[in-house]
């Protein structure tokens, strides 16, 4: 007789699940002639009471007693192309090495209960990192891990972020990536763990952490296993006031597949071509292939996948890779599936983040369906060209015109109604990238990232993100003046790490530049007009290299007048236009930042006073000083 249907009913979990005296195990091979389910428990041999029983549906299904916590497993698919292993579509975690075999899990984890909040949108500050070169301070035997990024955790409080956005960390098959070609989709990249023998030097560095706060500390087989190691990540970013958001990519997966992966899961002929693949469709995207969006079992392999990482892993939301293949490559069904999605997902967890990468920027991703695709947020590209290029032109030794009035357009994209809707920075992992383009410090003076001029520029082009409209996104080492690109291969570019050291020695530059960050971040949490609906372009002037914008909070004032000059000299007497007219606080002078606190600082002293003399299409106007290359905020 075949393995015994105890405990299986309509609603049985896909995978391998924990259950009364053993496990039950679901899986979706609807072509496939039998399923086996074979593992540690049963010495790994196929026979009738291994063989799980298909329904009408294409799962296969099955209870086999005797199956423990951590114990290994595999599908044995006989189909009508081959027969072999495969691994679980849903496994939790994996063995190590890759290719290796799936691992039965227990779900639980000694989470603190801190009542953490997932921040309103509006207040979101996110830091995108790539948690295998973001710290690494066990090369060269490895790259950095889940508990690394946990080490820096009260460091990113410091600076001010809210949002720690990781780049995917699903299982991947090669020894360095981007995320981009992961295959199995439940379980965290393993080379992201800390194996057991090397842990006790990180459960008393993550338990420094918790003894800081007061709080119980994990033990040591609380945090073995990538699984948990994750988790121990959300769960002290929580502690920290940090939201955190995946990175995943629904759109296509691999980038290659091994002949255990999901790749022609119920092992059909390859005669027929990827149609015959049971998840994909026959076209490519990034070196692997679509998702087949008119399957419901495909639909609901990644719907599950988001609820599993909101419900087991706590996260607050995610970033979801290159939307607009799934609309385009999995056209027609694929904008159906992005509206399933987002609905699922809003009545599962409505405060989690739903933020969608679409190129070009379309305003619908983030508009309701029945048209919209119900994402809430989507990034945008226009104000990170716009930042760079005039940042970039600004470099070159003339006294050319900058296009700050194509600066002043870009800050509220068309066809957005809420500000807090777009996601914008002058930096992310895809633009600076080894080989792409540089870094902000270097653009603002490719001859020397560490002048005055690189370091100035720098300034700018933070402090621009961080009080213009949309959510502001740094990404990493950008808020310590980094100035090398970036690589995922830490063997071969290992010069191009973060250089953590200079924070570490006290390098001045980086130190200030961090406080300049820090600061600003303050500022803008203090000060509602800088997070509020109300904004308009008040004046640009592109032979003087001056922009200026008004931000406020719609129906209540908080009035905040932003001045960015990009001119390498200073400015006097310089007047512009004020909503209001009477005294007005200088909150913000990032001259001030300038080997910090700038002795030779220029600015209007912490205050104006706008007269009633009317410009720029407002009632009141002040004369200001202007500082060279710099960003100044007045609040009421």
């Amino acid at each position: 007789m075949p393995a015994s249907l105890d405990h299986i009913h309509p609603g049985t979990p896909m995978g391998a699940n924990l259950i009364a005296d053993g496990a039950i195990f679901r899986v979706w091979a609807p072509q496939a002639l039998a399923v086996y389910a074979i593992g540690d428990f049963n010495h790994r041999v196929r026979n009738d009471a291994s063989l799980l029983t298909r329904d009408e549906s294409g799962h296969w299904r099955g209870f086999i007693s005797g199956v423990r916590d951590r114990e290994r497993y595999m599908f044995y698919v006989v189909g009508e192309g081959s027969e072999g292993l495969k691994r679980d579509p849903y496994a939790r975690e994996l063995a190590t090495p890759f290719p290796s075999e799936c691992i039965v899990r227990k779900t639980d984890f000694p989470w603190h209960e801190s009542g953490y909040v997932t921040p309103a949108f509006h207040e979101f500050v996110l830091y995108q990192l790539h948690v295998g070169t973001f710290f690494t301070p066990n090369l060269p035997h490895k790259g950095g891990t889940f508990l690394d990024v946990a080490r820096k955790l009260p460091y990113l409080t410091e600076v001010g972020v809210t949002a720690l956005q990781l780049m995917p960390i699903q299982e991947f098959q090669t020894s360095f990536s981007l995320g981009y070609n992961g295959t199995d989709y439940f379980s965290p990249e393993m080379d992201y763990a800390v194996a057991d023998a090397d842990l006790p030097p990180y459960v008393a560095k993550v338990n420094g952490l918790l003894d800081a706060k007061g709080l119980r500390r994990y033990r040591p087989e609380d945090l073995r296993g990538e699984m948990n190691q994750l988790k121990a990540l959300v769960d002290l970013c929580h502690l920290h006031g940090l939201a955190v958001i995946l990175d995943v990519v629904y759109n296509h997966a691999g980038g290659g597949f091994d002949d255990q992966s999901l790749y022609f899961f119920d092992r059909q002929s390859s005669a027929g071509g990827q149609w015959n693949s049971l998840y994909f469709t026959d076209k490519g995207h990034a070196g692997g292939l679509v998702f087949d969006f008119a399957k419901p079992e495909v639909r609901d392999f990644l719907i599950q996948n988001a609820t599993f990482f909101l419900d087991e892993y706590r996260v607050d939301g995610f970033r979801y890779d290159q939307v607009s293949v799934i609309d385009r490559d999995g056209a027609p069904h694929g904008w159906r599936f992005c509206q399933d999605l987002t609905a699922t997902l809003y009545a599962h967890r409505p405060g989690a983040l739903n933020h969608a990468e679409y190129w070009d920027v379309n305003p619908y991703v983030v508009k309701s369906p029945p048209d919209g695709a119900g994402f809430d947020t989507t990034l945008t590209d226009g104000l990170r060209m716009a930042i760079r290029d005039v940042i970039g032109n600004a470099s070159a030794p003339d006294e050319r015109p900058l296009n700050m009035t194509g600066l002043a357009r870009s800050l509220w994209p068309e066809g957005f109604q809420e500000q807090w809707r777009f996601v914008q920075g002058p930096e992310n992992h895809d633009i600076v990238y080894n080989g792409r383009e540089q870094r902000i410090a270097r653009l603002g003076d490719p001859a020397n990232p560490r002048s005055w001029f690189a370091r100035s520029r720098a300034r700018v082009a933070i402090g621009l993100s961080l009080t213009a409209p949309g959510i502001p996104m740094l990404f990493m080492g950008q808020e310590f003046l980094e100035d090398k690109q970036w690589s995922d291969d830490f063997v071969s570019h290992h010069d191009l790490l973060l250089y953590w050291a200079g924070l570490d020695q006290g390098d001045k530059q980086m130190l200030d530049h961090v406080r300049f960050t820090r600061e600003l971040f303050e500022v803008r949490r203090h000060t509602p007009g800088l997070r509020g609906q109300g904004f308009r372009a008040v004046h640009a002037h592109d032979q003087n290299r001056v922009l200026v914008f008004h931000r406020w909070v719609e129906g209540e004032g908080h009035d905040v007048i932003v001045v960015v000059h990009l001119a390498p000299f200073n400015r006097f007497g310089y007047r512009i236009g004020f909503p209001g007219g009477g005294e007005w606080r200088e909150v913000f002078n990032s001259d001030v930042y300038e080997n910090w606190v700038n002795p030779g600082v220029v600015g209007n002293g912490g205050l104006v006073v706008a007269d009633p003399q009317p410009l720029h299409d407002l009632g009141y106007s002040a004369a200001l000083v202007l500082p060279a290359n710099s960003l100044l905020v007045f609040a009421r």
